[in-house]
């Protein structure tokens, strides 16, 4: 039997000097007391704490330059891949948990939307890139035409809106809802090997 310790990667970007910080706490030590995580820059902390049946997470954010609170339910926390949280003035992702890896992989590609974002200042896009977003809008189309959107609660019902990187997909049933990034190549290569969309919803058992 292991004996190593469970962790969180833990990752967001920081608005005071543009950098990923990107950190890996047990889970004891998370949810013994409130937490912070700072950016070596000193200049911005994320702060983490357990509740009793959830996690509060204070999230500074590059893309609206303020705080957001937000929470999850406790067992997402400890056993999901990768949560992401998102902006929502911007649409974009401004915090991930999870396991090392995805988590590095999730941020790596969030700092090449942040590249491009900065390459792109002062252009009047309707999309922060038309051209991803245009074929991952053609890829879900494809997708839903063969039945293959669906929710774990059952339903296949769902509506979408169209964001300024990403897609959310919503459950007409249960109301649970899946954002499907739009920002980079990588997230055409994702959606191209999917054959199927489950959003996650409330399982029936």
């Amino acid at each position: 039997m292991s004996t190593q310790e469970p962790t969180r990667t833990i990752a967001y970007i920081c608005p005071e000097c543009r950098q990923s910080v990107i950190v890996e706490r047990s889970l004891f030590s998370l949810a013994a007391a409130p937490a912070k995580i700072p950016c070596p820059c000193g200049k911005s902390a994320l702060g983490v704490e357990f509740l009793a049946d959830r996690v509060k997470l204070d999230v500074p954010c590059l893309f609206c330059g303020t705080a957001h609170k937000v929470t999850c339910s406790s067992t997402a926390f400890v056993r999901e891949k990768t949560l992401a949280f998102s902006c929502a003035a911007s649409g974009l992702d401004c915090c991930y948990v999870g396991e090392e890896g995805p988590v590095f992989a999730a941020t790596a590609r969030l700092e090449q939307t942040v590249d491009k974002l900065e390459r792109d200042a002062g252009q009047d896009n309707v999309f922060l890139d038309e051209i991803v977003m245009h074929e991952v809008l053609s890829e879900l189309k494809d997708i839903a035409s063969r039945g293959g959107v669906s929710c774990a609660c059952g339903s296949k019902q769902w509506s979408f809106q169209v964001n300024y990187s990403s897609v959310d997909l919503m459950c007409a049933e249960c109301g649970a809802e899946m954002r499907l990034p739009a920002a980079t190549a990588d997230d055409i290569d994702d959606i191209c090997c999917k054959n199927t969309i489950l959003i996650r919803g409330k399982s029936k058992e």
